[in-house]
């Protein structure tokens, strides 16, 4: 069953759902900012919106996102009233400062996930549910099936969505005609990015721009040159096919609910199903008619359809 959502208008196709709410949608929040200083000599900045809630959702931002993204702040606003506490926290790099280090964020890595969590957990809440969104959606899921054993039973739930499951043939999606401008916007940040650590690691072997204009001209180009080799994997292939969440569906033992557009521009075919792990009680998976990428605006709500389903799952106890 595919839900039914009314576009905006104007708002006629995947593209323009995805595009127009990245430029011009805002929902501003008060944000407290702290800085969590992580085991290995990094650090990852986190925005507080504290109301005084003994619950929290922890959102968790996509690819070159931040904690400001109309997403992330949207998602927090839905419970603002509800009795929630919210925590939407960046990336390493992702805060308006680069990181330490010489290695990124990516998709197959939950461990700084999972130290934003465990360091929520010593604030005493009650519950804590977790929200991610693209990238985010896929740190959220690895995160909750790679730690099934040793969950708190404070955390409660996750709602995750326009997740590339599949994230081998959801690269290979945007660097399809049409799609590029996508991919294009992507690798320009990366870039000016790679040339705030080439200041840093002036002689690091990986961490250089040389060429990367010429040469660097999809996903797989970008992270063949720099995501495989600085954190661990043989190529980029290797890294797409280890970073997939897909295979980990199995594992998850929380309530865990993946909302995808039919007309992602991100997503592929394999990433609208999760035929293999429909046995796992634990999950959902809601096919929406629109939306574009973590779009989901309806006409004439203030709400996106993702932060509507967050509301009525979870906001229902008023604080």
């Amino acid at each position: 069953m595919i839900e039914k959502i009314k576009c905006p208008i104007f708002q006629f196709n995947g593209h323009l759902q995805s595009v127009i709410p990245s430029v011009f949608r805002k929902v501003k929040l008060n944000y407290k900012r702290e800085r969590l200083e992580l085991s290995d000599g990094d650090f990852v900045d986190l925005d507080w919106n504290l109301n005084g809630g003994k619950k929290l959702i922890i959102v968790t931002h996509g690819l070159e996102g931040d904690s400001t993204r109309h997403y992330v702040t949207g998602a927090i606003k839905s419970l603002e009233g509800c009795g929630f506490d919210g925590l939407g926290w960046n990336c390493r790099s992702c805060s308006g400062e680069i990181n330490r280090l010489p290695r990124f964020y990516h998709h197959g890595d939950a461990s700084d996930l999972k130290t934003v969590v465990e360091h929520a957990l010593t604030k005493n809440y009650e519950e804590i549910y977790l929200v991610g969104f693209s990238m985010g959606g896929s740190l959220t899921t690895r995160y909750l099936a790679e730690n099934r054993d040793s969950l708190s039973e404070t955390i409660k739930e996750a709602i995750v969505a326009s997740v590339p499951l599949d994230l081998l043939t959801s690269v290979y999606e945007l660097n399809k005609k049409g799609k590029r401008f996508y991919q294009d916007r992507f690798l320009r940040k990366l870039h000016v990015k790679l040339k705030k650590k080439e200041v840093v690691f002036p002689q690091h072997a990986i961490i250089n721009t040389n060429n990367y204009k010429e040469e660097v001209k999809s996903f797989e180009d970008f992270d063949n040159r720099y995501t495989a080799p600085l954190h661990g994997y043989n190529d980029a292939v290797d890294f797409y096919t280890k970073a997939s969440v897909k295979p980990l569906l199995n594992l998850v033992n929380r309530p865990l609910t993946i909302i995808q557009a039919i007309n992602d521009p991100f997503l592929t075919p394999e990433c609208l199903e999760i035929n293999h792990a429909k046995k796992n009680p634990f999950l959902r998976l809601i096919l929406t008619n629109i939306g574009g990428h973590v779009g989901f605006m309806q006409r004439g709500k203030p709400m996106s359809f993702v932060e509507e389903f967050i509301r009525k799952s979870w906001g229902i106890m008023a604080k």
